[in-house]
Order: structure tokens, then C-alpha cells, then sequence
């Protein structure tokens, strides 16, 4: 079975794939089409099935794995599928490893770093809150990945992603030693704790109805309520100032956040935050195209290509 990340213009292959989206669409002509997005341990890639019939649609589930008859082709720069058959999976017949994406930083490695970066935190109230907090969200802090699509939409994502941003604030602090480490460590682990609930799990991942209504910002602030409160904690400095960093993390108004950045760590937060964001969507975007080649048009980089130097590796 060939992976995505070696599929070459004009392939004409068959094999299973996960559906990650499916949309429906009508041409100008008035015939059904689906626009999907297929996935496997590699990567994903764009699909369009054209002339969908009703018993193709039923076959074709978001989540699940279902067998492809298709081409691949070369569509704006890009390698896209399309769909000229398709039948039910075989259940059992490939792992279902083979299709999940993962962190590339294995589970046991990102829970060591997690673990030396908590017991580093020398402060005792971001200590215990950064423990009871972690705790409460048990194994998913692990799993969840840290968005749907644009950037450590994986499996293990969500903790990468955290521990990226603490190295970076750990080096930063270095740099710049008036900021309050513990503070920005604490901030940087907990900041996006609230996608646990905002998103559906690390495979096929859905905002829930939870995270549509309230977003993962206000559900972190409420847990971080819940736990400061048990710990009694709550009218500690400490608490207050980490209630800011995570309710100040997008930095803009128009991207969530109810308040701005008014703390210099809650600055860096931001701006490592959209960094780390940034750096990871750069370098899936890149893993996809050769030496030499330009990168599709990125929505999260403002719509900008970017290009990958014949040089490069």
C-alpha cells in the first residue's frame, strides 16, 4: 500500500483511506460531486469524486476507512485525487495505526519533558495549580491534538505543541531574565488546555457542541475557576495572573480573546503561541512539496506560498 507522502502525479491506485472531511457539492451542470479530504499515517490530501451516485455517499463516512479506485493529478501546484470508485473497508484488513497521524515525538518522550518542566517550576502555587490542572484532564492533555486542521492537528498535537512553547519561553527567559519564568512555563502548558473539550478526540477531530458555544479560552478559565477554588487558591496573585494568560493568549480581540495582553509574559505567550502555530503549519506545508517547488497558498500565513529551496532536504 503506497502513502500519500509518496504518491506521484499520474498514480492510478487502489486502497483504503480515512475520510477526515467530506463535502457535498453540485457543478454548474446540476450533478452531485463530493469534495472530501483522505488521510493516512503520512498525511492527507484533496479529493474531489465527480458524478457521486447515492450508494457511493453511503459508503463514504467522515471518521471511517473505506477503499479508493483514483487517479492522482496535478492541480494548482498541488497533488489532488480523484475518485472513480469506491467500496466498504474490510474491517480488520489494515491497522487502523496506518491512518491516524501522530506526533512525531513519541508519548513517553513528551511525558518526560512534561513531567521535568512541571517539577522546574519552582513557585509553589503555579506548581500545585499546574499539577491539579494537568491532572484533571488526565490522558487527553497526551492525545488531543491542538486544532482540527491548520496547525498539530495530530494525535499527541495538543502536548507537543505546549511543550514546544515552554522550551521556547525556557530560552526566552534566558534571554530576557525580568520575566517571570514559572509564570510563563505555567502559562504555556495550560494555555490551550481547554481543547480537550473544545474538540472530539485525536482521529477524526469535530468541534464539539461545548467548544462551538463557549471556545477552549473560557472553558481553561472556567477549569482553572474550578481548580484554584479546591485548591484554595483563589485570591492568590498567582491565579489571577494565570486566569490573564490564558484568557490573553490569541492577543487580538478579533481572534477570542476577551482581554488583552497586560502583562509581559502574557506578551511572549502570544507571540511564542502564534510562532510555534506558524513554524508547525510552515513545515507540514513543505514536508508535501519537492525541492524547488512552491507551497499551495496557506490560509493561516495570510494566503502566502511559500518556497522550498532546491537545497533543501
Amino acid at each position: 500500500m503506497k502513502k500519500i507522502k509518496d504518491f506521484a502525479e499520474k498514480d492510478r491506485l487502489e486502497q483504503p483511506l480515512l475520510v477526515k472531511e467530506c463535502r457535498n457539492g453540485t457543478t454548474n451542470k446540476g450533478a452531485p460531486y463530493l469534495s472530501l479530504v483522505l488521510q493516512d499515517s503520512s498525511g492527507v490530501i484533496d479529493a474531489k469524486f465527480w458524478d457521486v451516485k447515492p450508494e457511493d455517499t453511503e459508503r463514504i463516512t467522515v471518521g471511517q476507512l473505506a477503499v479508493f479506485s483514483f487517479e492522482v493529478l496535478l492541480y494548482n501546484q498541488n497533488l489532488q485525487l480523484r475518485i472513480n470508485r469506491v467500496r466498504p473497508f474490510e474491517e480488520g484488513s489494515v491497522p487502523l495505526e496506518e491512518f491516524v497521524i501522530s506526533s512525531s515525538h513519541p508519548e513517553a518522550e513528551r511525558q518526560k519533558e512534561l513531567d521535568a518542566l512541571i517539577a522546574s517550576i519552582k513557585n509553589p502555587i503555579y506548581h500545585k495549580i499546574v499539577t491539579a490542572m494537568l491532572k484533571k484532564i488526565g490522558e487527553k492533555y497526551m492525545t488531543y491534538p491542538a486544532a482540527s486542521r491548520i496547525h498539530h492537528s495530530y494525535l499527541g498535537g495538543l502536548s507537543e505543541h505546549s511543550l514546544s512553547m515552554a522550551k521556547l519561553a525556557d530560552m526566552i527567559c534566558e534571554h530576557y531574565p525580568q520575566l517571570d519564568r514559572d509564570l510563563l512555563i505555567a502559562g504555556a502548558l495550560l494555555h490551550d488546555t481547554g481543547k480537550t473539550a473544545e474538540m472530539s478526540g485525536p482521529v477524526t477531530t469535530e468541534y464539539t457542541l461545548e467548544g462551538k458555544l463557549e471556545g477552549h479560552i473560557s472553558i481553561a478559565n472556567g477549569w482553572l475557576s474550578e481548580t484554584v477554588a479546591a485548591l484554595h487558591l483563589e485570591n492568590s496573585e498567582e491565579a489571577v495572573l494565570l486566569h490573564h494568560m490564558i484568557l490573553s493568549h490569541h492577543g487580538h480581540y478579533e481572534f477570542g480573546s476577551p482581554v488583552l495582553p497586560m502583562l509581559q509574559e502574557a506578551e511572549v505567550l502570544c507571540l511564542i503561541d502564534n510562532m510555534d502555530a506558524r513554524m508547525n503549519t510552515l513545515k507540514s506545508a513543505l514536508d508535501q512539496v519537492k525541492p524547488g517547488m512552491w507551497t499551495s497558498k496557506l490560509f493561516a500565513l495570510e494566503n502566502r506560498q511559500f518556497y522550498k529551496p532546491k537545497g533543501s532536504e
